[in-house]
């Protein structure tokens, strides 16, 4: 049964920073692609960052570049997304995902989320 379970998130102020930790298991985590995502009520889900499996092609949004950060421990299983520079909008529920194949670019080419985490930036 794959399963990945997210921590980290909370509240944090403008200009803060906020690690979020994704624990991957049930799968073979070093030849996965692994991906951030976020959402907030009424938008669609739109990709922050993306990791292929030999983690040699990692791809930011331009909400995500200069300010975030993913990688990854395939000894832990683990992948990370440091957020910095935080603003207000960055406030949204935070999903880490991940997906086989060569490479995965957007939330429809992955099959397994996690359970969501919620970030607010006050001001």
């Amino acid at each position: 049964q794959v399963q990945l379970v997210q921590s980290g998130g909370g509240l944090v102020q403008a200009g803060g920073s906020l690690r979020l930790s994704c624990q991957v298991s049930g799968l073979l985590f070093s030849r996965y692609n692994m991906g951030w995502f976020r959402q907030t009520s009424g938008k669609e889900r739109e990709a922050l960052a993306t990791e292929r499996w030999g983690g040699r092609d990692t791809v930011y949004s331009n909400i995500a570049k200069g300010r975030f950060t993913i990688s990854r421990d395939n000894a832990k299983n683990t992948v990370v997304l440091q957020m910095n520079s935080l603003k207000p909008e960055d406030t949204a529920v935070y999903y880490c995902a991940a997906a086989g194949g060569t490479s995965a670019y957007t939330d429809s080419e992955y099959p397994y989320w996690g359970q969501g985490t919620q970030v607010t930036v006050s001001s």
